[in-house]
Order: C-alpha cells, then structure tokens, then sequence
C-alpha cells in the first residue's frame, strides 16, 4: 500500500443522516411541522422537485428557489457547525500518515462544505488534495475522480486504496482497478451484503488500523 483516496460523506464523516432530516429542519426553521418519513419522500428528487413539494405540501410562501436556497443554507451551516468524523477517523488517518502513505478526497458533496467540514475536525491536513466531482466533470458512477486523485498522489493503482461506503461507488472503483475498502454506514443498510463481497476489505469502523493494515500489506483479502 502507498496510498488512499477517501470518499468523505458516510466514509469519513457521519454526515449521511443530515440528507434524511434536511427538509424537515427547514420545515422547523419555518414554523412547520414534518411529516413522518418525509426524508423518504424526498430522496428521490432533485432539489427542485423537492422544493416544489414541500411548498405545494406545506403551505410555504417561499419561492421553489428561494426554498432550494434555504435547504442549501441548512446543509452549510450543519458542515461548519455540527456534522462530526466517524469514530476512530482521525486516529486510523494518523496511523496511515505516520506509516508514510499519501492521502487524498475524493467527494460528490461541495468543495466549501467537506472543506469547512474536515477542516473545523482536524482532518484536512491529512489530504495532499480534495477532490469534486463537479470540478472533475463526472460522477461516482465513472473513475475520473478517482484517477485525478491517483495522479495528485504519484502512487501506483494496485497500491491506493479507495474507501467508500456508497456500492455504486465502490463497484466504480473496483471496475477501474484500484482496490476496495467497503465502509459501513447506516444509510445504506440495504447495501452492505453486496458491498462487502466486491471489497478487498471491509470496515464496520476505524478502529481495528492493525486488522486492515495486514491485509493492505498483503495485498489481498
């Protein structure tokens, strides 16, 4: 192993929930009360679809923009201020940065929000560069953003690791060559059987650096 490239959303951080209860914390915010499940409802639809819904459902007075700019306004201020690294994050970066591997992030999410994020944690310094997939011109379903991390690193493909907790992602990855840490995160539950049997490697958590370690080290599962 000579590095890994880090997915941020449900890898590093415990940040996915946030997506379940967005609408419904802006809902609170105006005066609104959410419906059970409502995070369910929304998943599937684009921000605008969203909006749409919540304004049709609630009664807002709001724009459909200016209720999109809203939830974007409560996703920021939850990345300054609240979202939180799952536990042992910090100390497994440590260790592979004392072993001399290099790092970077690679993330679906915004630039200024992962940033203020991992920087307000501690964790942007362990990263020689984050990457977006906006900025890289595709998304996790193709390498690219993996492949400009691989080139930002200097290490050789079989020996950088991707972390992610997304399948999609991590099959993307697998695909393209690079080897496959899979971690859990309860958002997808469903995914985790399937998951676990295309990655090299899967971590329930960050805790057991040594169990991982000997595996990266050896190259295989």
């Amino acid at each position: 192993m000579e590095g890994a490239i880090f997915d941020i959303d449900g890898t590093l951080l415990d940040s996915m929930s946030m997506w379940d209860h967005a609408g419904e914390w802006y809902l609170e915010h105006s005066g609104r009360k959410a419906e059970p499940g409502l995070g369910r409802i929304l998943l599937p639809m684009s921000m605008e679809q969203a909006a749409n819904y919540m304004r049709e459902q609630y009664g807002l007075d709001q724009t459909e923009a200016e209720i999109v700019k809203g939830v974007e306004e409560t996703v920021s201020r939850y990345y300054r201020e609240e979202v939180l690294p799952k536990p042992g994050v910090k100390e497994f970066l440590t260790r592979l940065e004392t072993h001399g591997f290099q790092m970077a992030a690679a993330t679906s999410s915004s630039r200024t929000e992962v940033e203020a994020a991992l920087s307000r944690c501690g964790l942007k310094p362990f990263f020689k560069q984050i990457f977006t997939c906006t900025e890289t011109g595709a998304g996790k379903d193709r390498p690219d953003i993996y492949y400009a991390a691989l080139s930002c690193l200097g290490t050789e493909k079989i020996r950088t690791w991707v972390f992610e907790d997304a399948l999609y992602a991590a099959a993307t990855a697998k695909t393209a060559g690079f080897p496959v840490a899979g971690v859990y995160d309860e958002a997808s539950e469903r995914d985790q059987e399937e998951l676990k049997r295309i990655s090299d490697y899967y971590l329930t958590d960050f805790n057991d650096f040594p169990a991982f370690f000997r595996i990266a080290s050896g190259g295989g599962k």
